[in-house]
């Protein structure tokens, strides 16, 4: 573990835990043997899996935004090449075999999927593919990440910091119009339109814009004394529950007010939590047990939905082996099908990483252009 403690931004991957922690939970809820029922759980605490995903996406655009800013600022460039090549070597290995899997359990009658389904999934477009079924529908959020991997370096290299950030905070604001629309049009159609709640990019590019924007936008801010203030203040828990009611209230498609409110609140956490990590959250976050379940949290997205399945009654998806299966399958993916590529991914960043401030790197200082707590072994979203 010296490894993963020594090469990641502080508390990050124990935000990852806590995320991946919430999806496992809204998908338990309604699972055959679980004791809490799905309608109990949306009408008490709204949707915990949604908002789990969400924060993975804020952490992902200010982590990945971070990245490339620090290359720029080392290298005055950013290369494509090594960022897709290493995003390559990341995310498509344990993806790829996932799907592989799927389509074994297809032909041995385990699932009913059609080769749309298996097209769509492929070619992480889930999210512009309207009744997906369960086993993959959980790929729409990957399926957003992997458009903001493609969209995002292009657009940092391509503008300046001062325009990339008004990029930014314009995503901020258009996403939520963006589902109010989507919303209103299709209710007025026909309220039970699969288009109703469908996750396509620019409905969902505010929560992954936020993350971007503070990462932009933080070297300024760390010069501002209310802001340092701020994020210190022991007052600042008090985001969690707010954040909790606005789910509550608003569900999977919180729109205009609610989610401006709550992509704020994200990204004062996120401070928080990676500057001050003596804090009791800051220590819990970064506890060595809490780390690993961040670290293994893509392979737990990826493996979760086909066992945390409530539409089903099979062995395999009833509570608690359904939950025992879902870790079994992500730590096998883990180590087997992901070390395999980890090897090669830094042997490439061996040649290729940046030189990095030490201070920043391992302590967690604030010092710096995003707070130099960059290099390219970090991870933070299911997909890094």
């Amino acid at each position: 573990m010296s490894e993963l403690s020594a090469r990641r931004i502080p508390s990050l991957d124990g935000l990852r835990a806590v995320s991946i922690l919430l999806v496992l939970y809204g998908h338990l809820c309604g699972t055959s043997g679980f004791w809490v029922s799905h309608d109990a759980y949306r009408n008490g605490t709204g949707d915990l899996a949604g908002l789990g995903v969400l924060v993975f996406f804020v952490i992902s655009g200010f982590l990945i935004t971070s990245l490339l800013m620090s290359e720029r600022q080392y290298t005055d460039s950013i290369s494509l090449t090594r960022f897709y090549l290493r995003r390559v070597l990341r995310i498509f290995p344990a993806f790829y075999v996932f799907l592989a899997a799927l389509l074994l359990a297809k032909l041995a009658g385990l699932y009913r999927l059609d080769t749309p389904d298996f097209l769509y999934a492929a070619t992480y477009t889930v999210n512009y593919y309207p009744n997906h079924p369960w086993p993959i529908a959980h790929l729409w959020s990957l399926s957003i990440e992997e458009q903001f991997y493609l969209l995002w370096p292009l657009t940092l290299k391509l503008l300046d910091e001062r325009t990339a950030l008004r990029v930014a905070i314009a995503a901020i604001f258009i996403g939520p119009l963006v589902r109010t629309g989507i919303l209103e049009w299709t209710f007025h159609m026909d309220p039970r339109n699969p288009l109703a709640d469908m996750t396509i990019f620019p409905a969902m590019f505010d929560y992954v814009a936020t993350g971007c924007a503070l990462a932009l936008l933080r070297p300024w801010l760390l010069k501002q004394t209310w802001y340092l203030r701020l994020t210190s203040s022991r007052w600042l828990a008090l985001t969690i529950p707010l954040i909790l009611l606005i789910n509550r209230g608003r569900g999977y498609t919180l729109v205009l007010l609610g989610s401006l409110v709550v992509n704020v609140c994200m990204a004062l956490l996120i401070e928080a939590s990676t500057r001050h990590t003596g804090s009791f959250a800051g220590r819990l976050l970064n506890w060595k047990p809490v780390v690993f379940l961040g670290v293994l949290s893509y392979s737990l997205y990826l493996w979760q939905q086909p066992f945390l399945d409530r539409e089903s009654q099979a062995w395999w998806t009833t509570f608690p082996q359904n939950l025992a299966f879902t870790f079994i399958a992500a730590l096998l993916s883990y180590f087997i099908v992901e070390h395999a590529f980890l090897g090669l991914r830094r042997r490439l960043e061996r040649v290729t990483v940046l030189p990095a401030r030490s201070e920043g790197l391992t302590s967690g200082s604030s010092s710096g252009p995003a707070s130099s707590l960059l290099e390219t072994g970090t991870r933070a979203s299911p997909t890094e």
